[in-house]
């Protein structure tokens, strides 16, 4: 059933309002709430963002926990930073593939009061002060023109939480289709992953060399796709080869019966991805 995706800042005031709706759903419908976020993994946190692989594996963990929860008949709470644009966009083609509504919630503080927040936390519980000024750094905030943050719903600290606005935008609207990027279908081309890796990569060296030849604003055409990249800055090979190995590996999940998609399937990827 639908999810609600929780984001800001670190000590932005999530997990409150994170068990504000919990209370709200399960006083006002008769739906399990289930909250999943760093707390029930016991993590660590100022160890975790310290690492970029440990912290990588820990956002793995927590998607997969998401994965199994969704449900038709509960509500999830995913109580963490979700602060990368990319991960929110992996959470929108969860939703779609099991077709069912979501939404976004955004703590809105400034890094000053999340900061006193921190501070005033116990020792334990508190990150150090790099660790929330690198985060703070990083954080990508949400855009409601995204598909993938949208519905979005803003909430300031000393906002009353829209508990009806954002039931409706769950119980009262149709959940996205699903597209050929997020269906689950058969593997029935015994060489789906030899084409796969060979279009992704075709893909990459023709965006790798187009950028020496083209400006912010142009627009790349790729082998086998309709669609164009839209070059927004210069992205170095490493970056593109991470971005085609996070294809792959959610694409070998859920294949598609018609490799000719691929070509397109992943250009719609990058965008999304580098925007």
């Amino acid at each position: 059933m639908p999810l609600i995706v929780m984001c800001g800042y670190p000590c932005s005031g999530k997990t409150r309002r994170a068990e504000e709706l919990k209370v709200c759903f399960e006083r006002n419908t008769d739906r399990k709430v289930h909250i999943i976020g760093d707390g029930a993994l016991g993590v660590e946190k100022n160890t975790v963002y310290a690492d970029s692989q440990k912290e990588k594996n820990v956002r793995a963990s927590l998607k997969a926990e998401v994965e199994r929860k969704v449900n038709r008949d509960d509500v999830v709470i995913f109580d963490s930073l979700n602060y990368i644009k990319g991960y929110r966009y992996e959470l929108f083609c969860l939703i779609k593939h099991v077709q069912t509504p979501h939404c976004l919630v955004y703590c809105l503080t400034s890094d000053e009061v999340s900061s006193t927040w921190n501070t005033s936390r116990d020792a334990a519980e508190r990150y150090t002060q790099d660790i929330f000024d690198a985060l703070v750094l990083r954080f990508e905030a949400p855009d409601s023109r995204n598909r993938w943050d949208s519905p979005l719903f803003t909430v300031l600290k000393d906002d009353t939480l829209p508990y009806e606005d954002i039931s409706d935008a769950l119980f009262k609207r149709k959940a996205p289709p699903p597209n050929q990027s997020t269906q689950s279908q058969p593997l029935s081309s015994a060489n789906f992953l030899h084409e796969l890796d060979k279009i992704t990569q075709d893909v990459l060296l023709a965006v790798f060399n187009s950028q020496k030849t083209s400006v912010a604003g142009d627009l790349i055409t790729v082998p086998g796709a309709t669609e164009k990249i839209e070059v927004s800055s210069s992205i170095n090979m490493a970056e593109l080869r991470k971005l085609r190995r996070q294809f792959i590996s959610y694409t070998k999940m859920h294949p598609t019966e018609n490799t000719g998609h691929i070509s397109n399937m992943f250009v719609q990827y990058l965008n999304k991805s580098l925007h």
